[in-house]
């Protein structure tokens, strides 16, 4: 019987890869004024892939500084800096390191574990490279954009005015983009042509005056 084929810590992370999505920055520091990925939105989209792909992850904290701050209020702060190993494992036991700086700040007992939580997230970051935003795919093609007739009169209007204006000879114009007439023209042949004979129409006003 053919033994089932279990995936190596490469495979494994390029697998999570594809298929995990954008995380969002729509967290709000409201002290510092920015925005950021939490530790929550992170693990509740890789979660259930990990656990998919059969993928875990081991902690060790290599070092860890601790110092109490001063706040301008007289009231003290914990000041936590973590530096820690993640171990990436497959199911086949190879597996990947990251080791990363966490920090973290509290007034009570949590400073250590939010430099930790920190730590993790930014090695899921580097790991997996995870995007903030969807990645759009530059050579799709755009929907045609639409025109009401109103709109369409207002450009052929446009157009007729800026070739009065700039002494444009139509004819040109019809034999360039092969029309007859500017009945035929597309909406984006006639937008072109309007920014064209804008340009020129600056030019001839600027050597007017």
């Amino acid at each position: 019987m053919k033994e089932e084929h279990k995936k190596n810590i490469f495979e494994t992370i390029d697998l999570i890869m594809k298929e995990v999505p954008a995380i969002g920055k729509t967290k709000q520091n409201t002290k510092q004024n920015y925005k950021f990925r939490g530790i929550d939105d992170v693990m509740n989209k890789l979660q259930p892939i990990f656990a998919k792909y059969k993928l875990f992850v081991v902690p060790d904290v290599l070092e860890q500084t601790r110092e109490e701050r001063k706040t301008s209020t007289g009231g003290t702060l914990l000041y936590s800096i973590c530096k820690i190993k993640y171990t990436f494992y497959a199911e086949d036991g190879s597996h990947v390191e990251a080791t990363v700086i966490g920090e973290g700040m509290d007034s009570g007992d949590k400073a250590s574990n939010k430099a930790m939580a920190i730590a993790f997230k930014y090695a899921l970051f580097q790991v997996f490279c995870i995007p903030t935003e969807e990645l759009k795919d530059p050579d799709k093609e755009k929907a045609p954009q639409t025109f009401s007739p109103q709109q369409l009169m207002r450009l052929n209007a446009e157009f007729k005015d800026l070739l009065i204006e700039t002494d444009t000879d139509p004819d040109e114009i019809y034999q360039y983009f092969g029309v007859k007439n500017d009945t035929e023209m597309s909406p984006k042949q006639l937008i072109v042509t309007i920014n064209k004979l804008k340009t020129k129409e600056k030019k001839v006003k600027k050597e007017v005056f």
